[in-house]
């Protein structure tokens, strides 16, 4: 199979964003070492290993569907946070725009009748339901927990349980 090259274009594009993504996740996740809370550290520094494995499965499928790999430059990410949960916001607001970039392949590939390509992206989809959600969920955890700093240092010790292994049939 080879792909066109309008998708195999969109793909370098998110290539790109999930580097980005990574990129984010790293500055969100000094912005909490540097606050001593080393499992909301930790939290983000799984993400970022998700993200970089993300961009790594839209690489080897460029090049098995001969597609042409153009790295691009990957823009700064902010770094300016207000709080915790700003942070938590700004990282949602981060994966939904990666699946909007998702939604925008899926169409591009109905539209081409890339069967291969749409196949390959249900993934992410399913992936993109998840961390939405996640991220939901701990912004909502955050808001409830407001000012009591007790309740912030448990979740700090949950988060610092999460580890990144890639799914048994990607590794």
């Amino acid at each position: 199979m080879t792909i066109k090259p309008e998708i195999g274009s969109m793909i370098n594009d998110q290539i790109n964003m999930e580097l980005y993504s990574a990129n984010v996740y790293l500055t969100m996740a000094s912005y909490f070492i540097n606050q001593e809370l080393n499992g909301f550290g930790n939290f983000f520094l799984v993400q970022m290993q998700e993200e970089q494995f993300h961009a790594m499965k839209y690489f080897k499928f460029l090049h098995d569907v001969e597609g042409k790999f153009n790295l691009q430059s990957i823009a700064a990410p902010n770094q300016a946070y207000k709080n915790y949960k700003h942070v938590f916001e700004l990282a949602l607001e981060n994966e939904r725009k990666v699946t909007e970039s998702t939604n925008n392949l899926i169409d591009a590939s109905l539209a081409n009748k890339d069967f291969g390509t749409y196949t390959f992206l249900e993934w992410f989809i399913k992936e993109q339901v998840e961390e939405e959600a996640l991220m939901r969920n701990l912004l909502s955890k955050l808001e409830l927990i407001g000012n009591d700093k007790s309740a912030l240092f448990i979740l700090d010790a949950e988060l610092a349980k999460r580890s990144f292994s890639a799914p048994a049939d990607e590794a």
